[in-house]
């Protein structure tokens, strides 16, 4: 070899070359500093994309306000000021502001494009968050939180659904059914385990970034005489003896999401999402331990489970992912479509 000096140079710099781009097409998103699972988005968007494509005005919708018990014309984004003002906390990061905000226009879509209008009285939606989805005037919020949360947090509410106007998520073209709740236990849940329904969009994903989430674990403690004494209002067929308690109750099987899919208590069976309505559990998601006089519920999660996890969606803002991340990982196979 005339030139080995060469030859090393070469072949030093197809080593660091090698290197470069095994660690640009391995890269993944865990965090080493505390074993943070990965996310595995395989279509995590690298460059930013602008899906803001049509400029028309927002429609008008009608809503049925619950409270004042009318029905009223809004502005669609209007609405949803006062939606997101409701539905998430605005201390959150603008990326996880536009993922909600995104998720609740396409709800109000999803309902006008199935004509659903049950307990709306012919109104698009209601104000009830127990059947829609929670709103609030800005006059209410003006008076209940005051001038300053108005000139910041409003702000910054305004602007998440401003940046996203008339943008919706589709599967086939039309608007998803984008199901949503507050914290999940590690994993969301398959829309079928928890309402029945299976929507191909609407699939357990890992959601491992919100374990600082207020209601990511919480216990509820009852006493064994109480605790027969409430299943059997519901279930009076309740074959079992306080002795017995210990021995004969214990979960069956558990979903893919990790929550109770059925446990068995004596002569019955009991679905955990019963017995998360019976105990009012904040999920269907427990453990169940014993002492001498009380069962007591170690609770994970907070919500049905099924859809977007909003405190998911916070810490994978928090991780450096976009609303489209987040929306993307949340709702499988759907696409981001501009309205107006």
């Amino acid at each position: 070899m005339k030139r080995p000096f060469i030859f090393i140079l070469l072949l030093s710099f197809s080593v660091v070359v090698v290197s470069v781009l095994s660690s640009l097409l391995f890269y993944d998103d865990s965090d080493s500093s505390n074993n943070t699972p990965i996310l595995n988005i395989k279509n995590k968007v690298i460059n930013e994309v602008n899906y803001d494509t049509v400029d028309l005005d927002a429609p008008t919708i009608s809503i049925y306000n619950v409270d004042e018990n009318k029905i009223e014309k809004m502005n669609m984004e209007e609405y949803l000021y006062g939606v997101l003002a409701s539905e998430m906390p605005s201390t959150f990061n603008e990326e996880a502001l536009k993922s909600q905000a995104i998720a609740a226009r396409t709800y109000v879509i999803y309902k006008k494009e199935n004509n659903i209008k049950s307990g709306h009285r012919n109104a698009v939606v209601c104000t009830n968050s127990a059947h829609c989805q929670a709103y609030t005037s800005y006059e209410k919020l003006k008076k209940t939180k005051g001038e300053d949360w108005i000139k910041n947090d409003y702000v910054k509410i305004k602007k998440a659904v401003d940046d996203t106007k008339g943008q919706i998520l589709t599967y086939d073209d039309k608007a998803i059914l984008p199901l949503y709740f507050s914290t999940s236990s590690g994993k969301t849940e398959n829309s079928k385990d928890v309402f029945s329904t299976q929507y191909p969009y609407l699939v357990s994903v890992d959601s491992p970034y919100e374990k600082k989430a207020p209601k990511y674990i919480t216990t509820y403690s009852i006493e064994k005489s109480k605790f027969i004494n409430y299943i059997k209002n519901v279930y009076p067929s309740l074959n079992i003896s306080l002795n017995e308690l210990d021995k004969k109750m214990y979960i069956k099987s558990r979903t893919e999401g990790g929550s109770v899919k059925t446990i068995k208590i004596g002569n019955i069976s009991i679905s955990g999402i019963n017995m998360r309505k019976i105990f009012n559990l904040n999920s269907a998601n427990f453990t169940i331990n014993y002492n001498k006089n009380e069962i007591k519920f170690t609770v994970k999660g907070y919500g049905h489970g099924v859809g977007m996890s909003q405190w998911g969606a916070e810490g994978m803002s928090q991780k450096g992912y976009k609303y489209y991340d987040i929306l993307f990982h949340y709702y499988k196979d759907t696409k981001i479509k501009d309205l107006y």
